[in-house]
């Protein structure tokens, strides 16, 4: 009975990702790569995110670039029959200053890195609904209709945010080849925050109620290096390694646990306190004061542009996420209640390294407008393990356009849209809860399209 009941503080919420391609890196790092995602062999204004080895083939200058991405959609669970569902509204502004000298580029920028933003499940998630039909299977057991338990306004609410500040220089080593290096410091932010209300009628257990709030944050360093080459006038080929970021995340906030009773039952079962038991129990890594590793994996980025006319360019372009190489929140807790010890491992999160492929186009119409299009798929390598309530990176392709306006040869602007197509996928309910048949499996699925803005000047 005690192991039984401790599973009511399985319902969490773990970190947002909402628009993320892998595990938590995004690569929107700005708007023009939501037209052209295979940016990583490309030479232009954005180079300075995704090629700055490549800005030492832009003209001399100083060049400042000032952007904005608006995600919007949704993120959703289906469980028993019934949608829990969040609406995502995410700003991600982005900051670049660079300078190009003949024998040298300095570059700044300042942007989001990954994570996704705030989700909010005004009616709970699948892993709040789970509980009173837990309970409805445990007490049915032992007197077939005793049972009643409802859920009674459970909510929750994730945020995953990871802000970056990179300074690097790039220089020829020939007229073909030429290199950046670049240090990095990053910014992580978590929150999870999620009640549990449970509401009986049953004289054996009495209503619960559990909540959290706890905000985790870190701060973490990472170096960047980079190559491209120029073969000739048409093909370019480029490569970028961001190395892992260490990050040791430390929670602050407070908790309610849910107090474990139970009435007697004459001739069946004693009267019982069971100790209270709550979602740090579970998820240590949101108990107050607790430090965990949740790394930001290194990511490999691969590149390739061809300038096919005088008006056309193709591009190709690959990410490597080395997920198995970093700590990300690979623990399980254990709850204690009247003095038995449940443990939970083997319930931790697994991932694959993940990978992404992109193809993208630019057409040149006239001397101030140019056509983007691109179309990505991303593998995320996120088992089905990992699949937990917010926290569900799924495999997707993304579809993108828009189009560069550039009214003198000093300025240019960037207008660009995208939507990402999400795979669905079930969750694991069917083997954690096996010994529950009250407990259905869910299903998992998002929707979320970009709009992106950008400016550069060059002075």
């Amino acid at each position: 009975m005690k192991k039984k009941l401790g599973i009511l503080a399985i319902a969490t919420i773990l970190n947002s990702a909402a628009y993320s391609a892998s595990i938590d890196h995004i690569q929107t790092y700005s708007p023009e790569y939501l037209g052209n995602q295979a940016q990583n062999g490309m030479i232009n204004k954005s180079s300075v995110y995704y090629n700055p080895a490549g800005l030492m083939h832009l003209e001399n200058g100083t060049y400042v670039q000032v952007g904005a991405q608006l995600a919007v959609g949704h993120e959703k669970m289906d469980y028993n029959g019934k949608e829990y569902k969040a609406d995502l509204l995410q700003p991600i502004p982005n900051f670049a200053l660079y300078s190009v000298r003949e024998d040298r580029a300095i570059f700044w920028t300042i942007g989001g890195l990954g994570g996704g933003g705030d989700l909010e499940y005004k009616d709970g998630v699948a892993g709040t609904a789970v509980v009173p039909d837990i309970l409805n299977g445990i007490v049915g057991k032992i007197k077939p209709g005793l049972a009643n338990f409802v859920d009674k306004g459970s909510s929750a609410e994730g945020k995953s945010l990871y802000a970056q500040t990179t300074l690097g220089r790039a220089w020829m080593i020939n007229d073909k080849l030429s290199v950046s290096v670049a240090g990095r410091a990053v910014l992580g932010m978590k929150k999870l925050k999620g009640n549990i209300d449970i509401e009986s009628n049953s004289p054996i257990v009495k209503d619960l109620h559990a909540d959290i709030d706890s905000d985790r944050t870190a701060w973490g360093l990472g170096a960047q290096i980079g190559l491209n080459y120029k073969a000739n006038d048409r093909l370019n080929l480029a490569m970028r390694y961001d190395s892992r970021v260490k990050l040791d995340f430390k929670a602050s906030g407070h908790e309610t646990k849910a107090t474990l009773q139970t009435n007697p039952i004459p001739g069946l079962l004693p009267g019982l306190n069971l100790g209270n038991v709550g979602f740090s129990d579970f998820y240590p890594e949101y108990a107050d004061g607790n430090k965990t590793r949740r790394d930001l994996p290194a990511v490999l980025a691969l590149g390739a542009s061809y300038k096919v006319t005088d008006k056309w360019s193709t591009a190709i372009a690959g990410n490597y996420y080395f997920n198995k190489d970093a700590k990300m929140d690979r623990i399980a807790g254990n709850a204690v209640l009247a003095g038995g010890k449940i443990n939970l491992k083997g319930l931790e999160a697994e991932y694959d390294n993940g990978w992404e492929i992109a193809l993208g186009n630019e057409y040149k119409l006239n001397e101030k407008w140019t056509l983007l299009g691109s179309v990505n798929y991303a593998h995320t390598g996120a088992k089905v393990s990992s699949y937990d309530d917010i926290e569900f990176a799924l495999n997707s392709i993304t579809v993108g356009t828009g189009v560069k306006y550039n009214p003198t040869d000093c300025d240019e602007w960037v207008f660009t849209v995208c939507h990402f197509f999400y795979d669905e996928e079930s969750g694991h309910y069917n083997t954690k809860y096996a010994k529950y048949p009250t407990v259905k499996n869910p299903t998992y699925d998002k929707s979320i399209t970009a709009f992106g803005l950008a400016y550069t000047k060059k002075f």
